[in-house]
């Protein structure tokens, strides 16, 4: 057996082990030449549940399991299309876990959810299992912000928002491929900004 099918089957083999004992989160390594793959669980609670919008960031739509995320609140956001989770006792937020995120992949989303938000460490309850999972999740970075109000509700979001938050993203995916690209905040005001004038 080849070099690269054994690399294959060991990461595999992880990856199943890490199914069949999701409580802990495995950071699997794959060597392949000189390349270290890390895979990653990531909570996601807004946009990116949907998957034209993940595909539209990472190229594919990852393995992912329903999840919630207990001691949390999914806040509206005054004047964005997008919610922010903070800390709020006996609370709640539904989800879902992106499973096998890789560590470019993870650079993308931490690009994507720019200075607005903190990666942080959370434990999820699959809803499938009950089971609990180590994930990153991206919390908002002001705790105390004015801004922040009521509930987010992603059915009204995919009504009204979905299209033209796809476009969004297909434009800050473009500018990440320019020499000084401007981070994501700033494409998403430019946009929205542009499309309210017409």
């Amino acid at each position: 057996m080849g070099l690269g099918f054994r690399v294959i089957e060991d990461w595999c083999w992880q990856a199943i082990c890490q199914l069949a004992n999701p409580q802990v989160e495995v950071e699997v390594e794959v060597k392949m030449g000189e390349a270290v793959v890390a895979a990653h669980n990531v909570f996601v609670y807004g946009s990116l549940l949907a998957d034209d919008v993940v595909r539209v960031l990472l190229n594919r739509v990852p393995t992912s399991s329903a999840a919630l995320l207990n001691g949390f609140h999914r806040f509206s956001i005054k004047g964005r299309v997008y919610p922010a989770i903070l800390p709020v006792r006996n609370r709640h937020v539904s989800g879902r876990v992106l499973m096998g995120i890789t560590d470019p992949e993870l650079h993308i989303l931490d690009e994507f959810e720019d200075v607005e938000y903190q990666r942080t460490r959370v434990e999820v309850s699959l809803l499938e299992s009950s089971d609990k999972l180590q994930a990153h999740a991206y919390v908002w970075s002001n705790a105390n912000d004015p801004n922040l109000y009521g509930d987010w509700d992603f059915e009204e979001w995919k009504q009204v928002h979905k299209e033209s938050f796809i476009k969004m993203t297909m434009g800050f995916m473009e500018e990440q491929e320019l020499p000084g690209s401007k981070p994501r905040v700033a494409t998403y005001e430019s946009f929205y900004q542009q499309d309210a004038a017409e």
